[in-house]
């Protein structure tokens, strides 16, 4: 059960990482690993929130004021 809900997971921050590509273009590596340091909920709060984004300074953002940590 835990090998299924952690390839859930990768499946979703692999989602999330493409959206974000596609969407603000190149994703430095300081903000991908906090993208994929987030737990499931907060990583689908991203991605519904990656919508509105314009800018990487959003996603930066973002990850600022939503850190679990």
């Amino acid at each position: 059960l835990e090998t299924g809900l952690e390839q859930g997971l990768e499946r979703e921050q692999t989602l999330v990482l493409k959206l974000l590509s596609r969407k603000l273009g190149k994703i430095p590596p300081k903000l991908e690993s906090q993208i994929k340091a987030l737990p499931l909920e907060p990583l689908e709060e991203l991605a519904e929130a990656l919508l509105d984004f314009s800018t990487l300074d959003d996603l930066s953002a973002w990850l600022q004021n939503n850190n679990p940590r």
